[in-house]
């Protein structure tokens, strides 16, 4: 099939083969034609718009020991660090009054916040910022968790399944783990009434295309509200520290893949694009992004949530932040709206 026509096929949204898919993937000739489809397709559908969504790193105690985090539970370099209530409320007051109208509440899988802890941090945002979006970000819960966080006030989710392939799952993570758990935790989410997002990192070790692959036909089964992709970065405290990095341009590339088959999916442009590449974030807007995620923790516990190697942003202020994001958006050819941006349904 000639070039056009396979990426016409995408646009309408037929549903590719397998060997499409990988055709897209695996070389770059697509991608001028791609972004602007995809473009196209985002300025449709939400305009020149870019929503941001204030991230609260409130802890990186992890229980868990995926091999390639390094905030992982073996990692005993990092520094743990927990903030309070009042911490993450003032981390909301200051986002509050800078126009964010989402707060993503993210950590790693601390048992030290229990669900009554948890719901009693939501409660308080929901109460004092009745009309904004309470995200959380906190791993694998039971339904029962999960219910009472949406009953406290929570409305979205973020869980990616990281890996859809069991072979791959089993390299990256221990044996403890299971991901027919994480996806189990995805479908209960989103039964309960949660905008879900999910998503999978590009480029980690031991993937295939075919795994990528494998990764969109789950999505496409899970129809999340938001897919959050970015390239995989090594840390140098995990068994993965000689890994290569995941390619700035195939991140780029499905970006734009999956804004044309989730015409309306919020699809943000990460901070790992940014790590990798000076305009990574702005790339991934003109790619079909249109969410951005900068950071609301306090900056002495921003370094601490290092998740992989030279993470950027770790010793601005939230304002400053706020401020360099809207020129850079700015410069993209988009524009920072103050909204909850609610995914189009």
């Amino acid at each position: 099939m000639e070039n056009n026509d396979l990426i016409e096929k995408l646009t309408k949204r037929n549903n590719l083969s397998d060997d499409e898919l990988k055709s897209i993937l695996e070389t770059n000739k697509y991608d001028e034609s791609l972004r602007i489809n995809a473009d196209k397709i985002r300025r449709e559908i939400y305009g020149d718009k870019v929503f941001v969504r204030g991230l609260i790193e409130f802890s990186n105690y992890c229980k868990n020991n995926c091999y390639y985090c390094g905030i992982r539970r073996d990692n005993k370099n990092t520094i743990r660090y927990r903030l309070t209530k009042e911490q993450i409320l003032n981390c909301c007051d200051e986002g509050y009054n800078l126009g964010f109208r989402t707060f993503v509440l993210q950590s790693g899988e601390d048992l030290f916040y229990t669900d009554e802890v948890i719901c009693d941090i939501i409660s308080e945002i929901r109460n004092k910022y009745q009309e904004c979006a309470i995200t959380l970000s906190i791993g694998e819960k039971s339904k029962k968790s999960y219910q009472s966080y949406f009953e406290a006030g929570a409305n979205r989710y973020l869980l990616r399944h990281e890996t859809s392939s069991q072979e791959h799952y089993s390299k990256l993570h221990p044996r403890e783990m299971s991901l027919e758990n994480r996806k189990k935790c995805l479908f209960n989410l989103k039964e309960i009434g949660y905008q879900v997002g999910s998503g999978f990192m590009v480029g980690s070790p031991f993937q295939t295309t075919e795994n990528i692959i494998e990764d969109l036909r789950f999505l496409q089964e899970l129809k999340p509200d938001m897919i959050g992709i970015g390239p995989y970065i090594t840390h140098k405290e995990t068994p993965f520290a000689n890994s290569n990095n995941g390619s700035v341009e195939l991140t780029l590339r499905l970006l734009s893949i999956l804004r044309l088959l989730f015409p309306k999916v919020l699809l943000p442009s990460t901070t790992a694009l940014g790590t990798l590449h000076p305009q990574g974030r702005e790339l991934g807007l003109k790619a079909g992004a249109n969410v951005l995620m900068p950071n609301l923790s306090p900056v002495d516990v921003r370094k601490k949530y290092n998740i992989y190697d030279n993470k950027i942003c770790t010793g601005e202020e939230a304002a400053q932040c706020r401020n360099c994001l809207e020129r850079r958006v700015l410069s993209a050819g988009y524009k920072i709206v103050t909204d909850r941006g609610d995914v189009k349904k």
